[in-house]
């Protein structure tokens, strides 16, 4: 069992998930419940999902919850697009989210690979 403060990847998922907040803010008040809300669910779902991993007692525990996160991860790229292709999200804004979002995708990848190439341990 880790303390997943510690672990780069959910640093990097976390402080995405605070820049979105910030970029979202000025979304359409129209997108409150819709893409605004689902841009920041899956934000969240990557960091609690690296949080809760880092919870389990085995190496293929920990690596399941990462490949969740890595599904949120790839949603949240569509979301981003989408935004932009709305005009919520200007180019600058959406080129710097996309960019933090494929880092994080590559972080959890390495940590999964990792995490099954050593699938006997436990995460301690």
């Amino acid at each position: 069992m880790r303390d997943f403060r510690e672990l780069k990847v959910w640093q990097k998922a976390h402080e995405m998930t605070l820049e979105l907040y910030r970029h979202t803010n000025s979304f359409p008040s129209e997108e409150r419940f819709g893409l605004r809300s689902q841009i920041r669910r899956s934000a969240i779902s990557i960091g609690t999902n690296i949080a809760e991993g880092a919870g389990k007692m085995t190496h293929p525990e920990f690596a399941r919850l990462l490949q969740i996160a890595l599904g949120s991860a790839s949603g949240l790229e569509y979301e981003l697009l989408l935004a932009r292709d709305l005009g919520y999200l200007n180019e600058d804004h959406y080129t710097e989210l996309s960019a933090q979002v494929i880092d994080v995708k590559r972080m959890l990848t390495g940590f999964i690979q990792y995490l099954y190439s050593n699938r006997t341990g436990t995460n301690g």
